[in-house]
């Protein structure tokens, strides 16, 4: 999968939680010679991953290569997808904000660099930086507000009907920015759905009617729309990954942010509009300067020192197999969408899936791409630079700087520390998932050299950055990641406390069972010692408690944690019995008794409190502790 820039929270959840799960990867698919051969590609991977229909576009700047819907769009009726059935396509919907703002840009009635309060006083935000680094109009699209992406809450709240500024308001504690405006990159759905609502506020019209006013039918998508249509038999039903159970529709809280149903017929000439700069039909319905501007990020610490890789007005930069592509994914509970183009090869696909299936989204566009690149040249591959004069001072560790979900910062941390290296005139960057490596380009810019066989990639899309407030950065990630530079000596105490922790936890529940059972003796029955094994074992059981009703709910994330539920509920009190436990662990172990309670048992009983403790400290930091995901 892409870099992740969907829609659906549950996806960028699911993602960080089974970090390191490094998976052997498959082998790209042999290119198909023939469509029919994609097709019969596309079947077999639909049929072994139980996804019931894919819609797809294969498009030439000329017109559509290829429309097809492939599988079924409703089980239960065996219905059919066809190029014209309606499928949700997530945050690739964003780019109707961007284009609606540089429409009316082009209008002078308005500006990129405006800020925001100053067109939408009404907009409720919080930005501590306000006096000297606003919030502009640019931070929305290209997501550098800061700002923590929308809340659980607002993700659940099913909302029909609604106005965009009833959207806004119900739950506004997600835009505060964390760190100035204009700096770094940080994936926010609530920024392009603010932008809808200047388009509202400036034009005069409802968002969604501006759209399809200007921009839905001058391209020719005559059937996309943001609302759920009125016949279903014109758009897919959405399932679970078993292929077999439905979701309900989901009517977006903020519809800018990723709301749009559309077919393969649609998005064939939405890709032929990026592939011809903006025209279609000989009549210019956007100005090939926008379109240049909507690929090419301005705003992060990384844009303004020239690296042109990275999250643009609503469009991004992704390498596969050597070649880049421009583009936007999205995701939707039960619905992921892929739609991508090379302008400088005059080709581009979409394709959107009626299932959460991960692994069908994954194998579905590397055969896709196969069969585009099959007889392209690949790009030239600039030879390696020098490694910058001052690389040594950036060797060491580093720590996620810029996270896309406060609420899961706490594991982001962890999971992130990453170690960067150099050597042999390479960058090496090595975290939990392995190591990286890069090669100069220009400058303080590197490209990366991917594993095994595959092609170089011919861009650079990591960067040292300047230093900042004494302070040194590294953008990675395809230019869409910020990571922060940290003492030796914080990174091996930060590494030594969760080692500690864990190999507490695991010792607790390895321990166990052989105390449990040594209990059913009479004869080795210590009630002294009964505490202090009882208490942190509970702890440990809270821990996995979590984890499990997090797992056992992850295909309804979303409306389980979002709304108050039983699941919601029980996952708050874990963490509420998590720190009940540890506390009381550490009382029986520093008041046991002297007599009836062994040195050794004393000695482990201290250790793993102290450990529970250390973690106990840690997510009540982040406040992980009493978490309501409903709040």
């Amino acid at each position: 999968m892409k870099k992740l820039a969907g829609c659906a929270l549950l996806m960028a959840l699911c993602a960080l939680v089974c970090a390191g799960d490094d998976k052997k990867k498959e082998e790209p698919p042999k290119p198909a010679q023939s469509v029919e051969e994609l097709k019969g590609q596309l079947e077999k991977i639909l049929k072994d991953t139980h996804t019931p229909g894919v819609s797809v576009a294969i498009v030439r700047k000329d017109g559509p290569e290829w429309l097809a819907g492939v599988g079924v769009a409703d089980v239960a009726a065996n219905r059919p997808v066809t190029p014209e059935t309606l499928f949700r396509i997530g945050s690739t919907s964003k780019a109707f904000a961007s284009m609606s703002i540089l429409l009316l840009a082009n209008q002078g009635k308005l500006s990129l660099e405006d800020p925001v309060k100053k067109l939408v006083p009404d907009v409720w935000f919080e930005n501590r930086w306000e006096a000297s680094d606003p919030v502009r109009v640019v931070n929305l699209l290209e997501h550098t507000t800061g700002w923590d992406d929308m809340h659980l809450r607002e993700y659940a709240k099913d909302a029909p009907g609604m106005s965009l500024k009833d959207g806004l308001d119900y739950d506004h504690h997600s835009r505060v920015s964390r760190w100035p405006p204009g700096t770094r990159m940080a994936y926010c759905n609530s920024g392009p759905a603010v932008a809808g609502y200047i388009v509202e506020k400036v034009s005069g019209q409802r968002f969604e009617d501006f759209v399809t006013q200007n921009l839905f039918l001058p391209i020719g998508m005559k059937t996309a729309t943001y609302f759920q249509p009125s016949d279903p038999k014109t758009t897919t039903v959405l399932y679970h990954n078993d292929g077999k159970t439905p979701y309900h529709y989901w009517n977006i809280l903020l519809r800018p942010a990723g709301s749009i149903n559309a077919s393969a017929q649609d998005m064939a000439a939405y890709v032929q509009f990026y592939l011809n700069r903006g025209t279609v039909s000989g009549a210019v319905v956007l100005p090939a300067a926008n379109i240049d501007r909507m690929e090419v990020p301005e705003t992060t610490w990384a844009a303004k020192e020239g690296l042109k890789a990275g999250y643009g007005l609503s469009d991004y930069w992704s390498v596969n197999e050597g070649f880049v592509y421009h583009g936007h994914d999205g995701g939707v509970e039960g619905g992921l969408t892929d739609m991508s183009y090379m302008p400088e090869y005059g080709v581009g696909y979409f394709f959107s899936i009626n299932s959460g299936s991960g692994d069908a989204f994954e194998k579905i566009g590397k055969a896709i791409r196969a069969y585009i690149i099959a007889k392209l040249q690949k790009p030239e591959v600039p030879p390696p630079g020098a490694v910058p004069s001052n690389a040594a001072e950036y060797a060491g560790w580093y720590e996620p700087n810029s996270p896309r979900i406060e609420m899961i910062v706490f594991l982001e941390r962890l999971l992130g520390l990453t170690r960067v290296s150099f050597k042999d005139g390479k960058m090496y960057v090595t975290s939990m998932g392995g190591t990286e490596t890069f090669v100069p380009v220009t400058g303080t810019q590197f490209r990366h050299i991917p594993k095994r066989d595959a092609p170089p990639e011919p861009v650079a899309t990591a960067m040292l950055l300047a230093p900042k407030d004494g302070a040194l950065y590294l953008q990675t990630a395809g230019g869409m990641s910020t990571v922060k530079k940290l003492s030796t000596a914080f990174a091996w105490t930060e590494i030594a406390l969760t080692c500690f922790v864990v190999l507490a936890v695991i010792a607790i529940a390895v321990y166990a069972p052989f105390w449990i059972l040594g209990g059913l003796s009479a004869k080795r029955r210590r009630p002294a010692e009964r505490a202090m094994r009882w208490w942190p074992l509970v702890a440990v059981m809270s821990l996995l408690l979590f984890v499990v009703i997090f797992t056992a709910n992850s295909e309804d994330l979303v409306g389980k944690m979002g709304n108050v539920t039983g699941a919601s509920i029980a996952l708050c009190f874990t963490t509420v019995l998590f720190a009940i436990a540890v506390l009381a662990s550490g009382m029986a172990a520093w008041r046991a008794p002297v007599e009836g309670v062994r040195p050794t048992v004393r000695r482990f009983s201290k250790a793993v409190s102290l450990a529970l403790l250390v973690a106990l400290v840690y997510l009540a930091f982040w406040g992980m502790i009493g978490l309501r995901t409903w709040a």
